[in-house]
């Protein structure tokens, strides 16, 4: 991607003082892109080999890892709280509204995350790991690459009501979604943005139906919705039934990292309500949507900008946290 001068610079300064920072984060440490870089110099080729073979074996993947690190994020910050599985008074947030049934990826995390335990033991958190995995996703499905400021630590707990509560849902209004994003310190740029994600991926009927037949709660179909390809989602998507058919997000390249998810949006043909709201409820974000949807370049330089102030959400750093030795669980020792 082409990186501001302003970014450049900040990146030289860092590869002569790898003390700079590139952002405030909680436990008095910084996140910078050479973290690693004498601890455990490997850690991002291994991470990037992982994530290509689980790419190669399944396509889907690549939005899974991506989604996975979005979805920590929003709750209580990247600090991996995402992993834990439920243990002692650990409720997961696996079981929540926006990740059951439907978060992936759990077991790329755990094979990446052994393999840099056995060339570097206790140095690489699991939220770093999830970080460069969908920088890594990305990249591997055809979408701009940057460089991931890293130094986060992990969570000792999650919070399944934050993890309810935080992140936006596909039938939210556009006001709610952008404050849910305004609260991480997120901007309708950013929104927009990022929602440009969806460019890669499936949703479940049970995402979308209410579109389909009881958008406004009168029981009729969303109007901003192409009624052709409405009809076609109702063949798979019945009034009752079907909850977990999948469906593309975009229908034109599913697993290529593009912007024909904006071109969708101009055409009516979002899947999701909270895509097609983008182009329909806001000036500001309907103008983003028409630069995206007419120039690559510029959607893969801001997504690239969002991601990285995404994966600066509130980091646990410094002696916050810890560096877990297994994602699933809080270490014992």
């Amino acid at each position: 991607m082409a990186y501001s001068m302003g970014f450049i610079t900040l990146l030289s300064l860092l590869s002569f003082a790898p003390l700079c920072f590139y952002g405030n984060a909680a436990g008095g440490g910084y996140l910078y892109p050479q973290f690693y870089y004498r601890s455990c110099p490997k850690a991002q080729e291994i991470a990037k080999h992982f994530v290509a073979k689980s790419v190669a074996e399944d396509p889907r993947m690549a939005a899974s890892l991506l989604r996975l690190h979005f979805h920590d994020c929003f709750v209580k910050g990247c600090d991996a709280s995402i992993l834990l599985d439920s243990s002692g008074d650990i409720i997961s947030e696996k079981s929540s509204n926006p990740n059951r049934d439907s978060a992936r990826g759990f077991e790329v995390i755990d094979k990446i995350k052994a393999a840099i335990e056995k060339e570097c033991p206790h140095t690489v958190s699991c939220a770093d790991i999830m970080a460069l995995a969908a920088r890594d996703s990305t990249v591997l499905t055809g979408g701009p690459n940057w460089e991931v400021p890293l130094g986060r630590r992990d969570s000792k707990g999650a919070s399944l009501s934050g993890s309810n509560n935080n992140i936006p849902a596909p039938n939210n209004t556009f006001q709610t979604i952008l404050t849910k994003f305004k609260l991480q310190g997120l901007d309708i740029v950013d929104l927009v943005a990022l929602s440009g994600s969806h460019t890669l991926g499936y949703a479940r009927c049970t995402s979308f139906r209410q579109r389909l037949y009881n958008q406004s709660g009168n029981g009729k179909p969303d109007d901003t919705l192409d009624q052709s390809y409405a009809a076609y989602l109702g063949t798979h998507c019945p009034r009752s039934g079907g909850d977990q058919n999948l469906f593309s997000l975009d229908f034109v390249s599913p697993v290529k990292f593009d912007n024909s998810y904006f071109k969708k949006l101009l055409a009516y043909k979002g899947l999701l309500s909270s895509d097609q709201v983008l182009f329909t409820k806001n000036d500001v974000s309907r103008e983003l949507v028409k630069k995206y949807a007419y120039n690559q370049q510029l959607f893969f330089e801001q997504f690239a900008e969002s991601m990285i102030k995404v994966g600066n959400i509130s980091p646990l750093t410094g002696y916050k946290g810890e560096i877990r030795k297994n994602c699933r669980k809080v270490n014992t020792y």
